[in-house]
């Protein structure tokens, strides 16, 4: 007769690393988490907006109601005042000097910082970290503290309620941090394209539009864009050096909110209308936002 067969031993816990297929479904359970974290952030940033929205399509009444309610009949009532149906101040002019604040000094930014950009990157200077700081240094003094000189000089000079003082006081207060965000953008461009290009004979300025220029495309436009917003939101300038010619269109907004009456409705109205070319910027360039946000992050 033949030997029964003995069982196999049983297997022994080496205390090893998981099993892949653990590991995916942590990793999945992690993504999930991070993704529901997300939806969560991005719905906490939308919700003021869409709020807004529903709030400037109510009457003044039923906006001023505590708690607001939802089911309120839908009015453009404060479209109408906004666009001074009724009779009242028509926002065009104050657009149209925003926009032509916010543009006019975004290009003369990108024209300026650009050659600051490139000569502490590609070609660094000496002491070029010291440059840096010496730049965001200047962002460090609060805006209302040179108000009074700046009030002085242009009263002084015939500048007052004129928007070519908003231009330049723009452009001295995005120059310092666009330069910093281009340095970051300039340094990711290779050194070689520029060299061959100088071998073919360019000069400083064709290398800047025809090489650099393409090449950190994303960085110079999430500069252009934060340029952009900076200068369309900003009011305090704005309402102590301008009037009636060249008010802007936060000032414009300002003139909404009284002591007397209801005025919710209408703010919300005009609050929408002012950051919808804010709103479409971003939305048209956010790829290139995020392109350039995260350009030079990993090398």
């Amino acid at each position: 007769m033949s030997a029964p067969t003995q069982a196999p031993p049983a297997a022994v816990s080496t205390g090893g690393p998981p099993a892949p297929t653990t590991r995916v479904g942590r990793n999945r359970t992690a993504g999930a988490a991070l993704g529901l974290l997300a939806w969560i952030v991005g719905i906490l940033f939308v919700l003021p907006m869409l709020w807004m929205l529903l709030t400037s399509f109510h009457s003044e009444g039923d906006a001023a109601t505590n708690p607001p309610s939802l089911a309120a009949p839908l009015t453009l009532d404060g479209y109408r005042d906004f666009f001074g149906v009724g009779g009242g101040a028509s926002p065009w002019p104050a657009l149209a000097n925003s926009a032509t604040a916010s543009i006019c000094s975004t290009v003369l930014v990108l024209l300026l910082a650009m050659p600051a950009a490139y000569a502490l990157s590609i070609r660094p200077v000496k002491r070029w970290t010291d440059v840096l700081f010496f730049f965001l240094s200047t962002k460090m003094l609060p805006l209302v503290a040179g108000l009074l000189p700046i009030y002085l000089f242009a009263k002084n000079t015939g500048f007052l309620d004129n928007v070519w003082l908003l231009v330049i006081l723009y452009t001295s207060m995005n120059l310092p941090i666009a330069v910093w965000m281009m340095q970051s953008f300039l340094a990711e461009v290779p050194v070689s394209l520029i060299e061959a290009a100088q071998i073919d004979g360019a000069r400083l300025p064709t290398v800047l539009a025809r090489v650099v220029a393409p090449v950190a495309g994303p960085g110079i436009a999430a500069t252009a864009l934060i340029c952009f917003i900076f200068s369309w939101n900003e009011m305090l300038f704005a309402r102590v050096l301008t009037g009636v010619v060249a008010q802007t269109s936060p000032v414009f907004l300002t003139g909404f909110i009284t002591s007397q009456g209801l005025f919710l409705a209408k703010v919300c109205a005009a609050s929408l209308v002012i950051s919808l070319p804010v709103l479409a910027a971003g939305f048209a360039a956010q790829d290139k936002l995020v392109q350039g946000l995260s350009l030079g992050a990993v090398k």
